[in-house]
């Protein structure tokens, strides 16, 4: 039997560390945060909101983004401004994100200008490992991965405009997903603080949720949120 060269073996560890390198060197995030938004809350604001032409979207959690992130707390933004937004690119997508990954800015649109934001922010953050494609087919699979809205109905925590605790709402989405969100509110249309968006962490290669190494700045609530109708 041939045995190798013990001279082949400086080049295979130096391809293998220069692979490394590149690799660490191209993707240049720690995690993600997947962030969902209750569409109910969106509309119930002074600023209000517009269905899409498709019409009045799911009473559902809809995606927000799927947004790299370090450890830090900070996180990198419109990384490659040459790789566009293409909607010929996820054709066969297109009626899925309709569906969970609505629009509700005003006036009415169909949706490709806000995905196309959330590519050119986010998305084109994360290209080393995910290309236009990839990116919002694996947010569309994370997103059902963990149904936020039957976690919280579960715990007997329903959209109808009623009052609840920060923590009960923060229990039942821990306690279905195993992993700790972050709860952000807005204010209705009273003043009142309401349950706005949810996040969780996933891993740096998009595969599965983490717990997060950092919970993302945003608008706080207060101890008892209302969870208003759509």
């Amino acid at each position: 039997m041939k045995m190798q060269s013990n001279h082949d073996s400086p080049f295979i560890m130096l391809a293998t560390l220069f692979s490394v390198l590149v690799l660490s060197s191209s993707q240049d995030f720690d995690f993600f945060y997947l962030v969902q938004e209750w569409p109910g809350s969106h509309c119930d604001t002074e600023q209000g909101c517009c269905y899409p032409t498709t019409g009045k979207p799911a009473s559902d959690f809809g995606i927000h983004g799927l947004w790299p992130n370090y450890n830090d707390g900070s996180y990198p933004s419109n990384c490659n401004s040459s790789n566009s937004f293409d909607a010929s690119k996820i054709s066969d997508l297109i009626s899925r994100m309709q569906l969970e990954w609505p629009t509700l800015s005003c006036p009415s649109k169909d949706g490709l200008k806000f995905w196309g934001h959330e590519w050119k922010k986010h998305g084109t953050c994360a290209e080393s490992i995910l290309d236009q494609h990839a990116y919002f087919e694996t947010t569309l699979k994370l997103k059902n991965k963990i149904n936020l809205l039957h976690a919280l109905e579960g715990a007997g925590i329903q959209p109808n405009g009623q009052m609840y605790s920060l923590e009960s709402i923060t229990s039942a989405i821990q306690v279905a997903s195993g992993y700790t969100p972050r709860i952000q509110c807005n204010n209705d249309t009273s003043g009142n603080s309401q349950l706005h968006e949810i996040s969780l962490c996933v891993d740096s290669m998009a595969a599965d949720f983490i717990e997060c190494p950092v919970l993302p700045n945003g608008r706080s609530c207060g101890s008892s949120i209302e969870f208003p109708s759509f």
